[in-house]
């Protein structure tokens, strides 16, 4: 027994002696020539100088107590009962009496401990727990980078987060100079040795409650005990009525669009945890904590809420460490997890993410994969050459334009950033494009309710006709949805028609009849959903439309990065090896290693490719693949529709609109028949609250082919002949400048977006995202079955895609 053979050893000021190191006294040593005459009781008397700890499976044979708070504390010695802690960690029944009987002087102690923990917490306020959460010496690590062993400190000294920083072997308390030779040459306690088994864990009798987590502040509305915090040391104020204020309250300088934790009763926030659970993928890397996650959850959170504090820098387990405030062995245990979870929650881009960039690998030589081809450097393809070479993955990204991007392209020509392509963001909370604004000290802009909608002849719409079109609209969505639920997929039919139908046999039945204005305000409102879907209705299902609703989206205010979202792309960019104007024509997986051919000839080799190129490319064959995709794959692939709108933004001398809209952020054009729908339906102001005279506006649905033979000069002048329409009492002046995004056209992405076709379902994303023998991936918005659709969906889809290489 390693407990048996310990010694006691040297005292040095701030540790207190072994609680299980003199372990051993001659007592046990009985005269072997005992006499025939000694009776049994004699013999009884003997044996009782000791009693092994009662707790099945423990190494204790002579356990000691730590707790030495009664005057009679058996200390090493004979008591009735000892009280199992850890394997490492007793105390006798005469210490339990002091504390536990109430004509004793540790009694009020206790009591009042108690009232604390039963008013704070939920769990059992035992003796037991008043012992690990209040007696027990804490335990630290000397940080001399050649000790690291671990001390137990005296029992009067409380371990905070600048002493765990700074603590050296021997170190003095109380301003004494440490005298005498080198302390860290001291042997480590043997009990230290023992944390690590996984034996250990399981003789662990109560779990681990952290004192002053980072995470107190964010999670004041739950019960500490349950999201592993101990309920004695939480300053957090409990608002258990299930209040959730905003944590930028709790957090002055905290961005208001951090909130990892859900609030109690709350659901549907996209990237959002909840504290007093494991999550699926949590439960498969560590399925050791399934029976009692509460050590998992209080170092998952900690480090959840540690990153939220400061996401400029990276997070590493050395700063985590600082934070484990929490008495006994189990500390030990708790320091050596965090590596594992943090190299987890890193892997999976929950923390250290975004746009940083680092000098040495995040992770374990066992998650770099050997080298890995990234074709495409939009959002996703960047996302993951990023993540990936963090990881210490050597990483290649192939580009076919001259440019990376993708389907984010930035225009500045018109004195104010125009993104021919994306440029909001929609539901910033938890959104890591938020996150990345917040790395780069980026202000976004967020965009207002209002959106007036103007007539053709210069009427603003009665907002009481708006809001009631509005709700005929989704009420008629609402049926759609209603319809869907018993139907299967060859039962699907399209959107447009479905709307229709709904529409005829609401009116019809009601004997309601719109005016003509609302006719047309209702056509305003189907050309805001063609340019959600990126298509025509009679393209889309009826079935799936909305298939992404049925998880949790980002929630929040919708932004205008008014710098664009090329710098956020040019930021993950630094560093990386990009090569451009390389056009893949053919990606090879048939042996051990991929080959990838460029259309210039160039070849690579790799153990791993990221395919990130728009639907379009994969639907046209324009890689070939050998061998060809699974035919499950092509046929997902062909089942989503390739959505496409189109923009244009004008330069006007001056803003000619300030009068009528009123700092609104945009504004809304009510068609003036059905064929015209989709032709400008939304005009943004480009320069909110500023100077320049800059709008652009959409092109959807119908309107897009019917632009796509006309000059640019041609539908500019359309434009600027709607606008003279809606701001009639007043001179229109010609543009100064302008552009025409012609996307359809664009040969390296003939797209915007996707969305399911009639048919076709949600599920496709998620084929799409499938891995082919490990050795080919796949990601982009048309991979990512939540977020479609949208720039924080590619750029998730590139982080998922990393996570999944670096683990396989």
């Amino acid at each position: 027994n390693a407990s048996g053979a310990r010694r006691a050893k040297k005292r040095s000021s701030g540790e207190s002696p072994g609680d299980g190191q003199t372990l051993r006294s001659s007592g046990r040593q009985i005269n072997s020539k005992r006499k025939a005459t000694d009776t049994e009781e004699e013999d009884d008397q003997s044996e009782k100088k000791y009693r092994k700890c009662e707790k099945a499976g423990c190494s204790a044979t002579y356990p000691v107590c730590f707790a030495s708070a009664s005057e009679r504390c058996a200390k090493n010695g004979y008591t009735s009962r000892w009280y199992h802690l850890s394997c490492g960690e007793h105390f006798c029944n005469e210490c339990f009496d002091h504390y536990y009987r109430s004509h004793k002087d540790g009694y009020e102690i206790f009591a009042s401990w108690k009232k604390v923990w039963t008013s704070n917490g939920k769990s059992e306020p035992s003796l037991k727990a008043f012992m690990a959460d209040q007696q027990l010496p804490f335990w630290v690590q000397c940080t001399k980078p050649d000790c690291r062993k671990w001390r137990q400190l005296t029992k009067e000294i409380q371990l905070t987060a600048s002493l765990a920083a700074t603590y050296r072997c021997g170190m003095k308390f109380n301003n004494i100079k440490s005298e005498g030779p080198d302390q860290c040459s001291q042997p480590e306690d043997l009990r230290v040795a023992e944390v690590t088994d996984s034996w250990w864990h399981s003789m662990l009798i109560l779990p681990p409650l952290f004192k002053e987590s980072p995470a107190s502040p964010f999670l004041a509305a739950y019960y500490p005990d349950c999201v592993g915090m101990s309920p004695s040391g939480s300053t957090c104020n409990m608002s258990l009525a299930g209040g959730t204020a905003p944590f930028s309250n709790h957090f002055p300088g905290l961005c208001p669009y951090f909130q990892p934790f859900y609030q109690p009763n709350e659901c549907g926030k996209a990237l959002c945890v909840r504290p007093d659970m494991m999550e699926l993928d949590e439960l498969y890397e560590f399925p050791e904590f399934s029976r009692d996650p509460t050590m998992y959850l209080a170092l998952r959170n900690l480090i959840l809420a540690s990153w939220h504090k400061n996401c400029k820098e990276m997070l590493t387990s050395q700063k985590c460490a600082l934070h484990i405030i929490v008495r006994g062995l189990v500390r030990v245990r708790c320091v050596q997890e965090m590596d594992r979870v943090l190299n987890f929650m890193t892997r999976k881009g929950l923390i250290n993410t975004g746009v940083l960039a680092v000098k040495r690998p995040l992770l374990p030589e066992r998650y770099h994969s050997k080298n890995v081809i990234v074709i495409g450097a939009g959002a996703s393809g960047l996302a993951a050459a990023r993540q990936l070479q963090n990881f210490g993955t050597q990483v290649v990204v192939l580009e076919a334009r001259e440019r990376i991007g993708g389907r984010v392209w930035d225009d500045a020509s018109l004195g104010v950033t125009v993104g021919r392509g994306a440029q909001i963001v929609n539901g910033c909370v938890n959104n890591p494009i938020a996150l990345m604004c917040e790395q780069m000290g980026i202000k976004m802009h967020k965009l207002g309710e209002r959106c007036d909608l103007f007539q053709e002849g210069g009427q603003v719409t009665d907002p009481a006709i708006d809001k009631r079109m509005d709700f005929h609209f989704n009420a008629i969505l609402d049926v759609v949805s209603e319809w869907r639920k018993d139907k299967s997929q060859n039962q699907d039919t399209p959107l447009g028609e479905k709307v229709q139908e709904v529409k005829k046999n609401f009116l019809q039945e009601s004997g309601i009849q719109f005016s003509e204005l609302e006719e047309k305000v209702l056509q305003f409102h189907l050309s805001n959903l063609e340019y959600a879907c990126g298509s025509t209705l009679d393209q889309v299902s009826a079935r799936s439309w909305d298939h992404n609703e049925f998880f949790a989206q980002f929630s929040g205010d919708h932004t205008l990065l008014t710098k664009g979202y090329s710098v956020l792309l040019h930021k993950l960019a630094e560093g990386l090896d990009i090569r451009t104007k390389c056009p893949v024509q053919a990606i090879d997986y048939s042996g051990d290693v991929v080959k990838v051919i460029s259309s210039n000839g160039s070849q690579w080799t790799a153990q791993k490719v990221l395919v990130t190129v728009p639907l379009t490319l994969l639907q046209k064959n324009v890689i070939q693949f050998n061998p060809p995709l699974p035919e499950r794959k092509l046929k997902a692939i062909h089942s989503l529709g390739v959505g496409i709108i189109e923009k244009i933004a004008l330069q006007f001398p001056y803003r000619f609109w300030d009068n009528k809209i009123q700092g609104a952020d945009y504004f809304g054009h009510i068609p003036p028949s059905p064929d015209k729908r989709g032709m400008f339906s939304v005009f943004y102001d480009m320069d909110p609250q500023g100077k320049q005279a800059v709008l652009m506006s959409v092109i959807t649905g119908d309107a897009v082919p019917a632009v796509r033979d006309m000059e640019d000069k041609e539908v500019v002048d359309e434009c600027v002949k709607v606008l003279r329409e809606l701001f009639k009492e007043q001179e229109v002046p010609e543009p100064l400048n302008y552009f025409v995004t012609r996307w359809s056209k664009d040969m390296w992405s003939q797209m915007s977006y996707s969305f399911v076709k009639t048919g076709g379902s949600g599920e496709a994303y998620d084929i799409l995202a499938e891995d082919v023998q490990g050795k080919v991936f796949f990601a982009g918005e048309a991979t990512n079955r939540h977020f479609p659709q949208t720039v924080t969906g590619a750029y998730l889809s590139g982080v998922r895609e990393a996570s999944k290489m670096a683990a396989m």
